[in-house]
């Protein structure tokens, strides 16, 4: 498994935790802890963007 595989399975993982926490915030928390799951959830989004944006480069 070279650097390239290691950042593409690292940003798939973290899109979906991003999509678990996005989706805990949408469905069960209602209150201001909802806000925060969903903010964690776009910052997994970001660093997955960051990795994939990695891929080729490293």
């Amino acid at each position: 498994m070279n650097k390239n595989s290691v950042l593409g399975w690292a940003a798939l993982i973290m899109i979906i935790i991003g999509l678990a926490l996005v989706g805990l915030a949408a469905f069960k928390y209602n209150e201001v802890a909802g806000w925060g799951f969903g903010t964690v959830g776009i910052g997994f989004f970001a660093i997955a963007w960051v990795f994939n944006a990695l891929k080729g480069r490293v």
